[in-house]
């Protein structure tokens, strides 16, 4: 029998997030296979066999690794473009340039988007991709295996859409698919690519993309089949007062309302922005435990307003982090969302009582594996919980004044990773990734970019 290895990471503050927030001013971290076999204050146990590795972690936040709730990578090649509109104006704009995406570029996106997020602290990502133009080649495939290829965990939210403008939708004719092609396309990828194992290293979630590019049938069909196949649900909801206008006019309700009605409220949902919610709207939120990805630098780059993030957490509404896609958050990142989302909050009506910095930490970590289902196996630091974790260098310039190093990490500039791991595997080693190119990624991206624009003008 082949004996477990470990690594062990020692001198280093950490920050649990577990249900106590218990922290350690300098603590260990003992990782033995893909598990975290234990953890405290101090060195780590003498006598531990099979060590393949110690980390000298001096200067260093150990804290689990960062969960992405909410994402779409293919606008990776579609950045800084239609920067001075509101949601439904940006989606008029890029809709027609969208549509003519490939296999090729998706796959390039998908490499720079999780680049980006695994080089940030991002251990468990995620992805909500809903064009799929006729004829465009194996675009979720494309996808895993880019993420695969990273090496973080992975949920893909298999969208879709069939409500186009001739239908009082957004998206061009082109670019939707049918009730029944979307519905089967779904359920394929579900069953080629889904993996229900506690460490699974990808999952598949049904996502529709939401009230106003689809129609009732294929969020009432779509939530059925989810729950047929045991799968996650997943969707845009209460992004802009635009959407709870159309929701009304359209459907005689508000998005919530409309949402329940057609069975998308349950704690195996989330959803993502929920910006313009009621009290009632929380409630209903809380009582049904369906999940909140926050996306506050997408929301304050569209003018969508500020979520009720405390409210939602006051009320026990799960809620976690998402960077959104990379036409609406050109930074990419996940590790900056820490910090957006607790000034951005503090700007709302609860001011500085809003969100605190480990507030702010457990809605990047726990917070996040809640709202995707995976609470049980990653997103704190726990003995027998999986080994997702980062290192965060803060002895440098940056924080060296900074005397809690949580505060320093969300409080203060981004921070630099030194090491991550997913899996007990090291997906990061002195800010690089370890498995993928950067510069062939760069470069990659940036002819797809310019690929797709070609196409784009071409009509």
């Amino acid at each position: 029998m082949t004996a477990v290895q470990r690594i062990v990471i020692e001198n280093c503050s950490i920050a649990t997030v577990d249900a106590d927030d218990t922290e350690y001013a300098s603590g260990h971290v003992v990782i033995a296979g893909n598990r975290i076999e234990s953890l405290g204050a101090g060195r780590a146990p003498e006598g531990l066999q099979d060590v393949v590795r110690r980390i000298d972690a001096t200067g260093h936040l150990v804290t689990p690794g960062l969960v992405n709730t909410h994402h779409h990578y293919y606008q990776w090649i579609t950045r800084g473009l239609a920067t001075d509109h509101n949601l439904f104006n940006w989606l008029v704009a890029l809709y027609p340039t969208w549509a003519r995406i490939d296999e090729e570029m998706v796959y390039a996106a998908a490499q720079g988007s999780l680049a980006m997020m695994a080089r940030g602290g991002v251990t468990t990502a995620m992805d909500h991709h809903y064009v799929f133009p006729a004829g465009s080649g194996d675009l979720s495939g494309a996808i895993i295996r880019a993420a695969r290829e990273t090496g973080v965990r992975f949920t893909l939210a298999r969208g879709s859409m069939d409500r186009s403008e001739k239908d009082g939708g957004l998206p061009p004719d082109f670019a939707v698919e049918t009730l029944e092609g979307a519905l089967a396309a779904t359920e394929a990828t579900v069953k080629e690519h889904h993996d229900s194992s506690f460490d699974a290293m990808t999952q598949v979630a049904v996502a529709p993309c939401s009230p106003f590019s689809v129609s009732t049938e294929l969020l009432r069909e779509g939530a059925e089949l989810a729950r047929r196949l045991g799968v996650r649900l997943h969707t845009h909801g209460s992004e802009t007062v635009e959407e709870e206008q159309f929701c009304k006019e359209l459907f005689g309700m508000g998005p919530t309302d409309y949402f329940e009605s057609t069975g998308w409220l349950g704690e195996d949902v989330w959803m993502a922005h929920c910006v313009h919610m009621n009290d009632s709207d929380i409630a209903a939120f809380a009582r049904t435990k369906t999940g909140v990805a926050h996306c506050p630098s997408s929301n304050a780059r569209l003018a969508a307003g500020i979520a009720r993030v405390p409210d939602m957490l006051a009320a026990g509404v799960p809620v976690g982090l998402g960077v959104d896609g990379t036409a609406s958050n050109e930074s990419g990142e996940l590790h900056t969302e820490l910090r957006n989302a607790l000034l951005i909050n503090r700007l709302g009506a609860h001011r500085e009582a809003a969100l605190n910095a480990r507030q702010a930490l457990r809605l990047g970590t726990y917070g996040g594996a809640q709202v995707l289902g995976r609470a049980a196996e990653t997103g704190s630091l726990e003995a027998g919980k999986l080994a997702d974790l980062v290192l965060w260098k803060l002895d440098t310039l940056a924080h060296a004044s900074i005397a809690d190093p949580v505060t320093a990490l969300v409080f203060g500039a981004a921070a630099p990773v030194t090491a991550s791991f997913v899996n007990g595997r090291q997906i990061v080693e002195n800010g690089r990734l370890s498995h993928v190119d950067e510069d062939a990624v760069a470069r990659s991206t940036r002819e797809q970019a310019q690929r797709l624009a070609r196409i784009a003008a071409q009509g």
